[in-house]
């Protein structure tokens, strides 16, 4: 193991003495650059593949992979205003509304459909006030996009109705689950759903979504091997785990992720603790050298000696708890099998130095690119933003075709293969584009959509957009200052309700001879009206004080008023 580590610190150590510095002319050119691998991709969609899922560029036509949503569309919306295309955004807006229906007989994945659909649309719906569109009365809390985001989700709720509140992995969208549906699913697709479900419950003022994801998280947390690991495949009825395997990776990976960003964007204490429970078991069993193994969840001993690319996400997470040492150091070791092959393949043997028999591919995942924009946001080092060219670099060489950007089927060769998911244009161009852009508005800056901030709820009185943007596991940002606004409201129009309800019963009552008053319905006899004398509890986070431009986060913490 010793050898491809020796040689990844070297090649590490060269690169950053090489490292150039990007001037504000270089990176905007670079951006322009990055528009331009959009754009080719997304009119080729348009052209060839649209109302299908997905582009297949090598034969310049369409496919229906998850769900028949035309999924790219989806997963694009939000990208189209983070290059600033307001038109395009405001016409792919109404477009969706006026095509997309989600009450067809189609078996989904309850994981995918809720990272790119349900979180697209809210993306979408939070960012609709960056352009130019015309907003209902109470946007954020209202609004076409958030309904069909809510529809979506609803589709996806008999999953989670089992014995243990984990959901199953598929649902049919109009029929629900299956009766011949397996009970087995990956330990993501339990735990990746506290964002997206949360964000509709407080944006709507239904608790069923959050309530849902809560306690599959709950159920999940209590399957943990008594080292404190969880392996990679669990039966969600008998919460037996079938894989045993515990690692960053595949079938794993955003479970952490969420656990984190939950942390961060519902000030939850609770998600952050269990998170850094599990960082504890996974340093000490799973860490050799700065790579991060698979091991027996029970025993720790390693079980895949393997990087796998979707753990590239690792750093980028690690610099949000400001492990910034670490990160750069795990970074690294990944920058190296980038520059080996062009691409980080799907395996890679860490003790061979090169990739895994059938896992040679590279489907132009974002996740390393991800953790470089967080990792130059957080240091201002440009070797994150020499990295981000070569990636420019390698996909436009390698990945190019004249109908978009096809996946890589063998890295060795540099072979094709003829589909371009759609993640491509929700996250990969997405990370390379912020990567670039440091002054964005989704980074807390200014640029790439007018002012910093926005007003929104009720008569304005909630200040939104000015920082602290989460991104769910497909890029897709929300804003925390959005859903406090809505609950805030929300809770304040319920005491209202409760006041005047609690002010109406005396008189109405004493108006009536005393043998005639009634009891009030026991579902009434309680209120949560303020009593006499007593004060109201400031919520945690409540839209700022201070003036408009001041900001409401620090590389992406959002601060609670005492701070």
């Amino acid at each position: 193991m010793r050898a491809p580590v020796c040689a990844a610190l070297l090649l590490w150590l060269l690169s950053d003495a090489a490292a150039r510095r990007f001037s504000e002319e270089q990176m905007a050119a670079v951006r322009q650059r990055i528009r331009s691998m959009f754009y080719h991709a997304y009119n080729s969609y348009l052209n060839n593949a649209f109302p299908y899922d997905e582009l297949r560029p090598l034969t310049c036509d369409g496919q229906d992979t998850w769900g028949s949503f035309s999924l790219t569309l989806i997963d694009a919306l939000d990208t189209l205003l983070v290059l600033g295309n307001r038109t395009e955004f405001q016409r792919v807006a109404s477009l969706l509304q006026d095509t997309v229906d989600f009450d067809i007989d189609v078996n989904a994945s309850v994981f995918e459909t809720n990272i790119r659909v349900v979180g697209g649309l809210l993306s979408a719906h939070l960012l609709a006030g960056r352009s130019g569109m015309e907003l209902e009365p109470g946007w954020p809390c209202s609004g076409p996009l958030l309904r069909m985001a809510q529809d979506a989700a609803r589709k996806l709720l008999p999953a989670f109705e089992t014995p243990t509140g984990m959901p199953y992995g598929t649902v049919n969208l109009m029929h629900g689950v299956s009766p011949t549906e397996t009970p087995v699913t990956c330990t993501a697709g339990v735990g990746t759903f506290i964002l997206e479900f949360a964000a509709l419950s407080r944006l709507t003022g239904d608790p069923t979504f959050e309530n849902a994801a809560r306690r599959a998280l709950t159920a999940l947390w209590k399957t943990r091997s008594d080292i404190g690991l969880v392996g990679n495949h669990i039966d969600i009825v008998t919460k037996k785990w079938v894989a045993q395997d515990a690692g960053i990776g595949a079938g794993v990976d955003s479970y952490f992720e969420y656990l984190v960003k939950g942390a961060i964007m519902l000030e939850d204490e609770e998600l952050l603790d269990m998170f850094r429970a599990y960082d504890r078991a996974i340093q000490n069993y799973t860490r050799f050298d700065d790579w991060y193994l698979w091991v027996q969840m029970h025993k720790g001993t390693v079980t895949m000696p393997v990087f796998q690319s979707l753990e590239a996400f690792w750093p980028g997470l690690q610099s949000l708890l400001g492990n910034l040492d670490s990160a750069a150091r795990t970074f690294q070791n990944y920058y190296s099998v980038w520059r080996q092959f062009g691409g980080l393949p799907e395996f890679y043997s860490i003790t061979q130095g090169y990739t895994v028999d059938k896992r040679e591919g590279y489907p132009l995942r974002p996740e390393l690119i991800e953790s470089a924009m967080y990792l130059f946001r957080a240091t201002g080092d440009h070797t994150y933003l020499q990295f981000g060219l070569d990636a420019v670099e390698s996909i436009e060489q390698i990945a190019k075709t004249p109908c978009g950007y096809a996946s890589v089927k063998d890295l060795r060769d540099h072979q094709l293969d003829n589909r371009m998911e759609s993640f491509f244009l929700a996250e990969t161009v997405k990370y390379l584009y912020l990567l670039f852009d440091p002054a964005h508005f989704l980074h807390g800056g200014g640029t790439g959509g007018g002012e910093s901030w926005e007003e929104g709820g009720d008569s304005g009185q909630c200040v939104l957009g000015a920082g602290g943007f989460i991104f769910n596991t497909e890029a897709h940002p929300l804003d925390p200052a959005a859903l406090h606004c809505c609950s805030r409201h929300a809770q304040e129009r319920q005491e209202l309700r409760d006041i005047l309800l609690s002010l109406s019963q005396p008189s109405s009552q004493s108006e009536q001879p005393a043998s005639q008053t009634e009891d009030p319905p026991s579902s009434q006899s309680e209120s949560i009206a303020l009593k006499p004398g007593e004060k109201k509890t400031p919520p945690p986070l409540s839209c700022p004080v201070e003036p408009f431009s001041a900001r409401l986060s620090v590389l992406g913490q959002v601060f609670p008023d005492n701070t």
